[in-house]
């Protein structure tokens, strides 16, 4: 086991320059996989751009349209997309067109067909009607007509960019298959997070920790960021369809990111990561989040320079962020392995995503969806983890509680004979004298207390004929014979050396006179093995019935005095103390002398 950390580390370092070096080069390449069938790449299609026209005009194609090039200067103004029906067939007889949300103004879709009709379709940003479809996309059906469809005509009024647009060409019947399926996971994932969110929030106002308020705050944004983006919003905000859910879910994208690293490192603590890392992971957190202010509201300008520098910060934080897991793991923190565990499957989304189009994984949900699915992974992993780590603060809590019950209890225990010692014998009759006052000053009640205290006769000759070991055996046996009667209203101690007490609670004079002969003679018939001749060990027993306003010293006094007059009486025997009287300090070593 002591190898372990050293094969483990240097295979972390290894992984985290290869991921840094990687996340280095995916934001830097220019290429990427080549999409799916089903989409429509812009280069496939001919585009033309012109001011955007007035009402009247709203389907007049502009005259020349360009089938190549980049367009240009569309951001205040209409940017048209043209399909032939080598475009269209693809998707059968009646396809869909799904169109991914993003920022316009409006989006006017055209269905030509051969007999020379165009059937138009609209959506405006505010007002999607019922074209929209969870997993952030428009949907536009083509009309069932006996003429073929032979083309297709897009118009965009004010996009912010090209790069934004992500377009399908679906089969009808499969379109429906696909929207349910995203609309299910979507559900679901947002109810993980959801959860998550609620059960971190809740976890936090009950430890009282910064950690799970940080990361139940995560959450919340991370379901609410899922539904902006999926459009699920739009039942309860229909006005927010467009560039307002484009823009807010950009903001809370990079404000997402943002929370999730300075959670990270507040989770760690200062003592395992150095300073400067810290600071610069602090920094670039807070940098990008900033950031995502201007980006989100952006309609024009360089919003892909933008984009391209918070992405070159998102790879920088990412490396800053593995480094300070690395170094925390190797000191042992257990917040950084929660946290690696965490990080990883979103890590690995993103480095997938930035090198593979992921755009046709998941019915079109692409890497949003995925990012949402790793978002729910983290969220349900740190709820375990922290739970799981309170768990185990709680159990240690406990442990150390329960020793220290022990321990209490130990300490008012007599550890020869497993009896109450003078201590604990004196803990458990105070809530019984104190019970007795009350009942005293209440009229009619009554419940009297009786206080034993009984020495063994002539123990110290037991101890010089036969030793201390048999003196221990003589003192566990009657301990054990005094055992029994040990219970809530009868409570049985050792004073010290040879001497007991018991006190009695219910019994009148009489009835614990009746009581203290009895243990007289149950003690008289103790068997203490060959060495001692049965009933030649007998005990003297000093009794007195409690007043109210006594306290164990003042009847352990006036008991004392009565047991004083056993022994002086031939011992063996009960006497009864007439009054709780104090017994002058002056006889107390007389009465030590006496107990011999």
């Amino acid at each position: 086991m002591n190898r372990l950390p050293c094969l483990i580390f240097p295979a972390i370092r290894r992984c985290v320059l290869s991921l840094g070096a990687l996340l280095l080069i995916v934001h830097g390449a220019p290429a990427r996989a080549q999409p799916g069938a089903d989409w429509l790449a812009l280069d496939s299609l001919c585009h033309a751009v012109s001011p955007v026209p007035v009402p009247a005009r709203d389907h007049v194609l502009p005259a020349a349209t360009a089938c190549s090039g980049t367009p240009e200067g569309f951001q205040h103004g209409s940017l048209w997309l043209t399909g032939d029906e080598r475009v269209v067939a693809r998707a059968g007889p009646a396809p869909v067109l799904m169109v991914h949300a993003t920022r316009f103004d409006r989006l006017l879709v055209g269905f030509r067909y051969a007999d020379g009709v165009v059937v138009w379709r609209d959506v405006h940003s505010g007002n999607f009607g019922g074209q929209w479809r969870l997993g952030g996309q428009i949907a536009f059906s083509a009309a069932q007509r006996d003429a073929r469809l032979t083309g297709i005509v897009l118009r965009f009024d004010r996009l912010a960019a090209t790069q934004l647009l992500r377009l399908r060409l679906v089969p009808g019947a499969e379109a429906e298959l696909q929207n349910g399926a995203l609309a299910c996971l979507t559900g679901a994932t947002l109810m993980l997070l959801a959860i998550g969110a609620i059960y971190n929030l809740g976890l936090a106002l009950a430890v009282r920790r910064m950690f799970p308020a940080l990361q139940g705050i995560w959450s919340a944004l991370m379901a609410a960021w899922g539904a902006v983006w999926s459009q699920l919003h739009l039942f309860v905000l229909p006005g927010m369809a467009g560039t307002l859910s484009s823009q807010t879910g950009t903001v809370l994208a990079l404000a997402l990111v943002m929370l999730a690293a300075l959670s990270l490192l507040s989770a760690i603590g200062q003592r395992d990561v150095p300073r400067w890392l810290r600071v610069a992971g602090i920094t670039l957190a807070l940098a990008i989040g900033v950031l995502g202010v201007p980006l989100g509201l952006m309609r024009d300008g360089p919003i892909d320079l933008l984009a391209e520098l918070v992405s070159l910060l998102l790879s920088v934080l990412v490396i800053v962020i593995l480094l300070c897991l690395t170094l925390a793991w190797r000191r042992g923190n257990l917040a950084a392995r929660a946290f690696a565990a965490a990080w990883a499957v979103p890590l690995l989304v993103m480095c997938v995503s930035g090198y593979f189009d992921l755009d046709d994984v998941l019915w079109g949900g692409g890497s949003q969806m995925l990012v949402l699915l790793s978002g729910a992974w983290q969220a349900v992993w740190l709820a375990v983890a922290a739970t799981w780590r309170f768990a185990l603060m709680r159990r240690e809590r406990d442990t150390a509680v329960a020793a220290q019950a022990v321990a209490h209890e130990l300490a008012r225990r007599d550890p020869l004979t497993g009896l109450s010692n003078r201590r604990g014998f004196i803990d458990r009759i105070t809530p019984l004298l104190a019970a007795h006052d009350a009942r005293a000053l209440a009229k009619g009640s009554e419940n009297p207390l009786a206080l034993l205290v009984l020495d063994i006769d002539r123990f110290k000759t037991i101890n010089d004929r036969h030793g201390h070991d048999v003196g221990d055996a003589v003192l566990t046996t009657i301990a054990r014979r005094l055992e029994r009667w040990d219970g809530p209203a009868q409570v049985v101690g050792r004073l010290g050396g040879e001497e007991f007490a018991i006190l009695v609670s219910g019994m009148g004079q009489f009835a614990a006179q009746s009581f203290a002969q009895s243990v007289r003679q149950a003690i008289a018939a103790c068997d203490h093995g060959p060495a001692i001749r049965p009933g030649s060990v007998t005990v003297s027993i000093g009794m007195v019935m409690a007043c109210p306003g006594d306290s164990f010293a003042t009847l352990y006094r006036s008991a004392d005095a009565a047991l004083y007059q056993a022994k002086r009486q031939g011992r063996n025997q009960v006497v009864i103390a007439e009054a709780t009287a104090i017994v002058p300090d002056e006889t107390q070593p007389l009465v030590a002398s006496a107990r011999a």
